[in-house]
C-alpha cells in the first residue's frame, strides 16, 4: 500500500488558504523526478466571489520538459466528491493513477503515451470492422480533429482547450469540395460565411456538435480500454444547445415526379429507387438483383450505416418497379447500373443530381440524400407509424425520426382528430337577435 503523502502547504484547506496568490502552481513531489502534484492559488472573480484553486499534475517527459494536465478543483469552497472536486488525498491517488496509466501505455504503444491520433486510428478501425460507417468519421477526423490534436497526448487534454477548439470550429466557414490529388489539386476552399446569417451560424454549430460526437466516441473508447486514466476533460464538455433543426429539404409528390421525369434513363432508376425506399445512396449502389424478394415484397439491405442488415418494405408501386428492373437478370448482377454498364460508385451521383435538379426546376437544388428525407417526410404526413418508418430506414428507435420529422405529424394529427374525434350534431342557438333593417 502506498504511503499517505503529507504536504505542509497543500494537504488542508486552511494551509492552502494561507498561500499567496500567484501565477505558478505550488508543487509537491509524488514520485521524485517523475510526477508532481500542483495547486494554483486563485483569488476572487470580478464580482467578488471566491474561486477554488485547481489541482494540476506535472509529468516529466524527458529533455527537461514537463507535461501538465488539470485533474479537478480543490475542496476550498465545497465538499469533495472524488470526481470534479478533490481533497488532497484524492488528488494524490488520482495523480498516482495517472502515472501508472502512462507507464502502462508506454509499454503497449511504442514506448509512449496514447495520443489522439492513436485513439482515432483505433476507433476508425473499430468502425470499419464492426459498424462499417467509417468514411464520414474519417473525413471529419482528418479535417477537423487531427490537425489540432493529432499528436496531443490524451492525458493532456483539458476542458478549456477542448471548449476553445469547439468554439473555433463553429465559427469557421464550411469547406467546399476541392480537388486534392493530381494536376487539379488546389488549396482547400471554403464557403463565404456571413456573420449576420443566423441560419448559417446554427448550421455550423450543428456541424461542430457532430464532429464532437465522433471525437468523444474515440476518446471514450480509449478510456474504456484503459488507454487513459480519466475522461473528465471531455465528459465536462457540452455541445451547442438547440441547433438541430427539423428536416426541411424534402420534395412534394409533384416535385418528385418532375425530378424523376427530368432524369437521364440510368439516373432515373436510381432516383426512383431512392424515392420508393428511403435508402441511402451507398445502400442502393451496393444492391444486387437477388436483394429484391418479390414474395416478401422487400429489398434486403445487407450493409448499412449502423452495420445491421434490414429489409425495406415496399409499396405496390415499389414492388412493380423492382420486379421490372430485375426481370430476366442474373441474381449476382448489380441492380442499378450507369449508362456505361458499370455500377454506381462513390460520388457518382453528385453531378447528375445537380443537373437533374436544374432541368426539373428544383430550386434550391437538393442532394441525393434529400430523397431519403422525402420518403420519410411523405410517409409521416401519410400517417405511417413512426416505429415502422424508423425500422424501414434502419434506425433502432423512433428518436431520430421524431427529431427530424416529428413536426410533420401536426397536419396528419389535425386530419385524424377532425375525422375521428366524436361529433354530436348539436345545433348551436344564439341569444343574440339578428339586426334587421326596419326601413324596408
Amino acid at each position: 500500500m502506498a504511503r499517505r503523502l503529507k504536504s505542509v502547504h497543500l494537504d488542508s484547506k486552511e494551509a492552502r488558504a494561507r498561500l499567496k496568490q500567484r501565477g505558478k502552481p505550488y508543487w509537491t513531489t509524488i514520485e521524485r523526478g517523475r510526477v508532481h502534484l500542483g495547486y494554483r492559488r486563485l483569488g476572487k472573480s470580478k464580482d467578488g466571489t471566491p474561486l477554488a484553486g485547481p489541482w494540476i499534475v506535472r509529468h516529466y517527459v524527458g529533455n527537461e520538459r514537463y507535461l501538465e494536465e488539470g485533474i479537478g478543483v480543490a475542496d476550498d469552497l465545497s465538499d469533495a466528491d472524488g470526481i470534479t472536486i478533490l481533497n488532497f488525498d484524492q488528488a494524490v491517488v488520482l495523480t498516482r493513477g495517472r502515472m501508472t496509466v502512462r507507464a502502462e501505455n508506454a509499454i503497449g504503444k511504442n514506448n509512449r503515451p496514447w495520443t489522439v491520433q492513436d485513439a482515432m486510428d483505433d476507433y476508425l478501425t473499430y468502425l470499419e470492422h464492426e459498424k462499417k460507417s467509417a468514411r464520414d468519421a474519417r473525413y471529419k477526423a482528418e479535417a477537423f480533429i487531427l490537425p489540432t490534436f493529432g499528436q496531443r497526448e490524451i492525458a493532456s487534454l483539458t476542458v478549456d482547450n477542448l471548449r476553445k477548439w469547439l468554439s473555433e470550429l463553429a465559427k469557421s466557414p464550411a469547406r467546399l469540395r476541392t480537388a486534392k490529388k493530381g494536376k487539379r489539386a488546389k488549396k482547400q476552399q471554403h464557403r463565404e460565411l456571413d456573420p449576420d446569417d443566423v441560419e448559417a451560424k446554427r448550421q455550423r454549430r450543428a456541424t461542430a456538435n457532430r464532429v464532437l460526437t465522433i471525437f468523444r466516441a474515440a476518446l471514450n473508447r480509449a478510456f474504456n480500454d484503459g488507454k487513459v486514466g480519466s475522461d473528465l476533460a471531455w465528459r465536462r464538455l457540452e455541445g451547442f444547445k438547440q441547433v438541430d433543426a427539423a428536416r426541411q429539404d424534402f420534395l412534394t409528390v409533384e416535385d418528385a415526379k418532375r425530378l424523376i421525369n427530368a432524369s437521364n434513363p440510368d439516373f432515373r432508376n436510381l432516383v426512383h429507387a431512392g424515392l420508393l425506399t428511403g435508402c441511402r445512396y451507398g445502400e442502393l449502389a451496393r444492391l444486387k438483383v437477388s436483394d429484391f424478394n418479390a414474395r416478401s415484397e422487400t429489398i434486403a439491405i445487407g450493409t448499412s450505416k449502423s452495420g445491421d442488415p434490414r429489409h425495406v418494405i415496399l409499396t405496390s408501386e415499389g414492388v412493380a418497379f423492382f420486379a421490372n428492373l430485375t426481370r430476366g437478370r442474373a441474381k449476382t448482377d448489380p441492380m442499378l447500373l450507369r449508362a456505361d454498364g458499370q455500377p454506381w460508385g462513390d460520388a457518382h451521383q453528385i453531378r447528375p443530381m445537380r443537373e437533374t435538379c436544374k432541368r426539373a426546376r428544383i430550386n434550391p437544388p437538393i442532394g441525393f440524400h434529400a430523397l431519403r428525407h422525402t420518403w420519410a417526410s411523405l410517409s409521416v404526413m401519410g400517417g405511417v407509424p413512426l416505429m415502422i418508418i424508423a425500422r424501414n430506414m434502419g434506425h433502432t428507435s423512433t428518436r431520430m425520426v421524431e427529431k427530424h420529422y416529428g413536426h410533420l405529424l401536426q397536419s396528419y394529427e389535425k386530419e385524424q382528430i377532425r375525422a375521428g374525434a366524436p361529433k354530436f350534431g348539436i345545433k348551436l342557438k344564439s341569444n343574440v337577435a339578428d339586426l334587421r333593417d326596419d326601413r324596408r
